[in-house]
């Protein structure tokens, strides 16, 4: 009796990122390639099948609404509106990463160097419409310190001021920049968060 030869493996690859289909969600965009794996190898991802199907019986479902028919389990016609809503929020960026909408608050961190110099940091300014270099030189005036505008950790510009004056910092935003409520200021305490208010 002889062995039996060992056939070679046969490898799909994707015609979207032409990677090996099962290294397709760890490619450059995985949305792209989803329509092809449904097609050419359902049993690799069988959980983008059932979404395909879930996203076709939505679609249904929302053209019978909109023509006015309402499919039997479904709910009222008002609760497409809050789904909208949650569209606006969320922006979808190349290579199928999902971007939210950034809370409008202001988050002061003190961060300790050499166990004795402290640096103040304010983060989220800007998105209360307030230039960072503008803001920088009026802390740098009124605490009579150095403030700078650098980036932070994550990639986002956030100032920098020199020395321990994160409480003194909430009342002098609140004074000039009155469009930041108090309720939108937070605090980082041991890797905690809480409210200046």
């Amino acid at each position: 009796m002889a062995a039996e030869k060992p056939q070679p493996v046969q490898v799909p690859y994707c015609q979207g990122c032409t990677l090996p289909a099962e290294y397709c969600e760890f490619g450059p965009d995985f949305e792209k390639c989803k329509p092809w794996l449904i097609r050419n190898v359902p049993n690799l991802y069988p959980h983008l099948l059932q979404e395909a199907n879930d996203k076709e019986a939505e679609k249904l479902s929302e053209q019978l609404q909109g023509s006015g028919i309402s499919p039997a389990g479904s709910p009222a016609a008002t609760a497409g509106e809050p789904s909208a809503s949650k569209q606006e929020d969320v922006k979808r960026l190349p290579g199928g990463k999902i971007k939210r909408k950034e809370k409008q608050e202001v988050v002061i961190e003190k961060i300790v160097r050499n166990k004795r110099k402290c640096i103040t940091t304010v983060k989220g300014l800007e998105l209360f419409g307030i230039k960072l270099s503008d803001a920088s030189k009026k802390f740098g005036k009124k605490f009579a310190t150095g403030a700078s505008v650098v980036k932070g950790p994550t990639e986002k510009d956030q100032i920098d001021v020199q020395g321990d004056i994160a409480y003194d910092i909430v009342d002098f935003i609140r004074e000039t920049w009155g469009e930041v409520p108090e309720s939108a200021i937070f605090f980082i305490v041991d890797g905690k968060r809480v409210s200046a208010a």
